[in-house]
């Protein structure tokens, strides 16, 4: 028997004693983890340093402070959200009790992913928490320092037997997809997604894929483009380019183009000053496998600003490219990295149009001063989000389902959707064992005068709570 079936097993047995049904129990292990994110902020943030070379501040706002957010809300809502829900009955229940009741679904796999290694793995286990399940934690290997970290601190914490974590590499990982999960949520590429869905179909078990896709970004010309560009430069280059619902690329007009490449030029250097390699809110890119990568996708295009890189830090400078178009090398892959290509159009039209030819995104951005575009974009592409004159801070807002559509994923998480996610609606109607005189239009045998009542009773528009 394989370490990793071990793993769940214990992690099943130990939820089928039933110890994570009591909220009490839940809110206790939430309140243990946010302990873990408070005390050990040093040690998340020197293995993210070292993974990511991301600074101790940026490790706060862009990893731990969202999940103190998420378990705050989720230890102060949870009542609320484990509670019954009543339903609309119509006129054939309207003396019954009918109601959903949330129950867990039993043993959650997380496969986390490594541009934010803690809060995009441990995002989910909140949900998982909160909502009564097990849960096997699998950090990405290529984030080492984090998954090591990980390792050690979260039985410091939590329950080890029902919040176990599992490292290794892709062959731990097939293992553990071997093994019958109640839930996958999984984090990642989509090739490697579409591998999760395929291990999970074998079993009939339930996904949430957070994948992620070319995320376009259209700037109207009659926006305050200098505002606009600002925005695009800040959610862009976060973390140097490795986030799933960075802008990947703009969509403008030939007449604004090198007005948006002097903007953003300015910003760089506002940012990240005259020399980003020194600076340090400017990461580096996670490998050399992904540092080749990156400098490979410029070939053919035109550098309008930096384009240096440095092979031995896996450093590539901000880097906007113009001129290019839909074949050129950059535009064939999600680029997740510090590369900004602009591809000229005639107008929102043809905007519209390129981006409806190509795989759903995770989120269409547009910057304009112009409602009537925006809803018209809204109405006429489809995404998994759409913000408009921003970037990225619709992850912020719990209220907001997070996830994918199509080619970007599948299922989504954040607050009370994580718990929902995570959990089985259970459909609960209660009966009591009198006015069986009512029931008799339903029994054999079937007249028309029971069938009219039978019409009457279940076609009645009328509901009730």
């Amino acid at each position: 028997m394989s370490r990793e079936e071990l793993v769940v097993q214990r992690a099943r047995k130990s939820f089928q004693t039933g110890k994570t049904k009591p909220l009490e129990f839940r809110i206790h292990q939430l309140k243990s983890l946010l302990r873990l994110i408070t005390e050990r902020r040093g040690d998340i943030a020197e293995a993210v340093k070292n993974d990511l070379g991301k600074s101790e501040k940026g490790t706060e706002l862009f990893e731990t402070m969202g999940l103190e957010g998420e378990i705050e809300l989720a230890v102060d809502k949870l009542a609320e959200w484990a509670a019954p829900r009543p339903v609309e009955k119509n006129f054939l229940t309207i003396t019954d009790e009918v109601y959903l009741q949330p129950e867990p679904l039993g043993v959650v796999l997380i496969i986390g992913t490594w541009n934010y290694p803690w809060a995009v793995t441990l995002q989910p286990l909140v949900g998982a928490i909160a909502a009564g399940n097990a849960a096997v934690i699998k950090p990405s290997e290529v984030s080492s320092h984090s998954a090591k970290a990980m390792q050690e601190l979260l039985p410091l914490y939590l329950d080890k037997d029902l919040y176990p974590v599992v490292t290794g590499a892709v062959p731990e990982t097939q293992e553990l997809l071997k093994q019958r999960f109640d839930h996958i949520f999984y984090t990642g590429n989509t090739m490697v997604g579409k591998l999760v869905m395929e291990a999970a179909a074998k079993h009939l078990t339930p996904v949430t894929l957070e994948l992620g896709g070319k995320s376009p970004c259209y700037i109207d010309k009659s926006c305050d483009i200098t505002v606009a560009c600002r925005r695009i430069t800040w959610g862009k280059f976060v973390n140097c380019g490795q986030t799933c619902i960075a802008p990947d690329y703009i969509l403008c007009e030939p007449s604004i183009q090198n007005r948006v490449v002097e903007e953003i030029k300015e910003c760089i250097k506002e940012f990240y000053t005259e020399n980003p390699k020194t600076f340090e809110d400017y990461g580096r890119i996670i490998n050399q496998r992904h540092f080749n990568r990156l400098v490979g996708l410029m070939e053919g295009s035109t550098v309008a600003v930096g384009g240096d890189s440095d092979e031995s830090q896996c450093y590539i400078a901000p880097t906007v490219l113009k001129d290019v178009t839909a074949e050129s090398k950059v535009m064939k892959e999600e680029i997740f990295g510090p590369l900004l290509p602009i591809i000229t159009v005639s107008g929102v039209d043809e905007a519209i149009q390129f981006i409806n030819e190509r795989e759903k995104p995770l989120v269409v951005y547009v910057f304009s001063n112009e409602k009537r575009l925006i809803k018209r974009v809204i109405a006429e592409t489809s995404s998994g989000a759409l913000l408009a004159n921003d970037c990225l801070v619709h992850f912020t807002v719990s209220a907001l389902p997070f996830g994918g559509v199509g080619n970007s994923g599948m299922g989504c998480y954040h607050g009370r959707h994580s718990f929902d996610q995570l959990s089985h609606l259970r459909s609960c109607l209660i009966k009591q064992l009198k006015m069986e005189g009512v029931n008799s239009m339903r029994y054999p045998p079937h007249t028309t005068k029971k069938l009219g009542w039978v019409r009457f009773f279940m076609l009645k528009r009328r509901f009730f709570r």
